[in-house]
């Protein structure tokens, strides 16, 4: 590749194209209210060193907002999948943490769920409802345990099910507190415990 096809393809290169048009741009708009421009030349201020200046902050101000609205966005739509890469990745190393776990029966769990109720700590007490559903699923060989399996393919398999608004609610609700900063309210755990009392009750 020669240098000035490097040149003509560059970021920096274009950027700089991408202002002059936007000068070009701008001068355009304030060369209309000249009364004739063949007759008489711009104003000594159009020339000014500081509206240049002024010109070109506010082209950089511009240009630096459009890109971190559009880093925001894809941010928002990436978020939940590097949740779950980092949750994959961090996985194996804790391991040895995790393991007594997964052993718990659902009466384990649900006895966590009122230890963290009773601490106002909603948020684990709804996780350990959601761990005690799975744990059912899984008993009951519904669903049985996979570490890879997504709420989206739990969501696919409870619908087969007679009733499967109460695993519908507990899913959704994991998701919810998994994928954002929303804290967990005293109504959150008392639905998704309605929720599981509805699933022991089917």
């Amino acid at each position: 590749m020669s240098k000035g096809s490097f040149d003509k393809d560059s970021l920096g290169w274009q950027l700089g194209q991408l202002q002059q048009r936007f000068g070009e741009w701008w001068e355009l708009q304030f060369s209309r209210f000249a009364p004739d421009s063949s007759k008489a030349s711009l104003p000594s201020w159009w020339d000014s060193p500081i509206l240049q200046m002024l010109a070109k902050a506010a082209f950089w101000i511009i240009v630096a907002l459009l890109v971190a609205w559009v880093g925001w966005l894809i941010w928002r739509l990436l978020r939940p999948y590097i949740y779950s890469l980092t949750q994959s990745l961090n996985q194996p190393t804790n391991k040895a943490a995790q393991t007594p776990a997964k052993e718990l029966s659902v009466a384990g769990w649900l006895q966590r769920s009122q230890k963290f109720q009773q601490q106002g700590n909603y948020r684990e007490a709804c996780r350990c409802l959601y761990m005690a559903m799975l744990q059912r699923l899984n008993d009951s060989g519904i669903a049985p345990h996979e570490p890879s399996r997504t709420d989206g393919e739990y969501l696919r398999l409870v619908q087969q099910l007679p009733q499967p608004l109460p695993y519908r609610t507990l899913l959704i609700t994991h998701q919810q507190l998994c994928f954002s900063n929303t804290e967990a309210s005293s109504s959150d755990f008392e639905q998704c415990q309605q929720a599981y009392r509805e699933i022991e009750a089917s």
